[in-house]
């Protein structure tokens, strides 16, 4: 039986190699302008982005390019060069999302699969079987579609991967068809430099044409309202109802700028739904608990299972503040001798371990501090914080770049979390 893939993002090497190690079957990602998001993209370079497919295939898994921006004429030479390039890197698939793409990169790597972007906003069977017989091997449906809709593009096309949206920001346009950004700040969406301009408060008036009077509208107390700021989408406990209809054949996480835990434990959550589900269990409060430690927006199951005009509840009014129920503390080097402040830490603070799945935590106990576990949980208490190059402290803060020694050695890319508000 084929299994669904689990796809997540990787903004740059760090959080690819996270992503993989914490479940995902493949990750996205991309070099230059020419990849949506181009804050993301310019984290990765030739050389980091080549390592991180080396990286990815040493371990079985897959690497998806994306060059899915909208090249004006100027760009098109730009852009053969471009996928030369990329296609030098030997990876697993391109995500693009215009015809006039599609054509230059059976031209130039017909070897390279293709994978359509949800850009390209398909919604039905006649826009599928077009790209299809275009060369495309998948589409990374719109995230407006209905499940019932995916279906039958499947039976009509059963040869055509189908990948799907499951997590993540959601957009206030149609599928990221929004000039909002362009009209303030100049910042093209669709061209990857997107300012976020949904996320921002409006106050918002009405005008009487006849009399010219003014009034300001106002949702919540205060000024302005977040009319335009969409939750974040969260299918965790549909991924039953999704994998029973047989038609998606990847679920895709949303996120290359997010942090590195976010990679880590939406990578984390999603995998462990998915092989639940292939051993004939299910169980939605695991897998959310785990994703409400990450920041957002509040969470929405959005419009896979229901339809727009059905749905209410998608818009967050009140504020566009990403919350979560816990704060990283630190994340654990790569060779695991070590860690990095990401949130002040003092001597005697019992934060909780979250490592990779299938790695091995063991208890230790030295001068430095203890690893213990307590309730079927890992934690972490240090009697001594002490930098790499020997200096010691009470405290240490987010704004310390110095990795700090372990009482023993950890998994690479595990974390250190505590509960918000939490106090030992």
């Amino acid at each position: 039986m084929k299994r669904v893939e689990l796809l997540s993002p990787a903004g740059n090497l760090e959080k690819l190699k996270i992503a993989l190690n914490y479940g995902a079957d493949a990750v996205y990602g991309g070099v230059s302008h020419f990849s949506l998001r181009i804050r993301a993209g310019k984290e990765f370079d030739l050389e980091s982005f080549k390592e991180g497919i080396e990286y990815a295939h040493a371990m079985g898994k897959k690497v998806y390019c994306t060059i899915n921006g909208f090249p004006f004429n100027s760009q098109i030479k730009l852009f053969r060069t471009h996928i030369q390039k990329m296609a030098e890197l030997n990876p697993d698939a391109f995500i693009v999302s215009t015809p006039g793409v599609i054509k230059l990169c059976r031209e130039i790597a017909p070897h390279i699969d293709l994978h359509l972007s949800t850009q390209a906003n398909v919604m039905n069977y006649l826009d599928a079987e077009f790209y299809y017989e275009a060369g495309v091997k998948r589409i990374i449906a719109a995230r407006e579609i209905s499940l019932k809709d995916l279906a039958e593009i499947k039976r009509r096309v059963p040869e055509l991967e189908l990948e799907v949206f499951v997590h993540g920001s959601m957009c206030f346009a149609y599928s990221g068809r929004c000039l909002i950004s362009t009209m303030q700040s100049g910042r093209v969406p669709n061209r990857g430099s997107c300012a976020n301009d949904c996320r921002f408060p409006y106050v918002l008036y009405a005008e009487n044409p006849e009399t010219g009077t003014l009034f300001k509208l106002e949702e919540q107390p205060g000024e302005g309202t977040y009319i335009m700021n969409a939750k974040d989408l969260n299918l965790a406990s549909h991924i039953k109802e999704i994998l029973d209809s047989g038609a998606v054949d990847s679920l895709k996480i949303e996120g290359r700028t997010k942090s590195p835990y976010y990679a880590a434990i939406t990578a984390k959550a999603y995998r462990q739904a998915i092989d639940d589900y292939y051993r004939g269990e299910f169980h939605p409060e695991l897998y959310q608990k785990e994703l409400h430690t990450t920041k957002h927006r509040g969470f929405t199951d959005a419009y896979l299972v229901q339809r727009p005009y059905e749905k209410e509840g998608t818009q967050k009014l009140d504020s566009s503040i990403s919350e979560g129920t816990h704060q990283v503390t630190a994340e654990v080097t790569e060779d695991g001798f070590y860690f990095m402040c990401k949130d002040r830490m003092c001597i005697n603070d019992e934060v909780e371990i979250i490592a990779p799945p299938n790695s091995k935590l063991e208890p230790c106990e030295n001068e430095i501090g203890k690893v213990y576990e307590k309730e079927g949980n890992w934690f972490i208490r240090f009697y001594k914080i002490e930098t790499k190059s020997g200096k010691e402290m009470e405290c240490i803060h987010s704004g310390n770049t110095n990795p700090v020694k372990l009482p023993c050695r950890l998994p690479a890319f595990s974390f250190f979390r505590r509960e918000v508000g939490k106090t030992d």
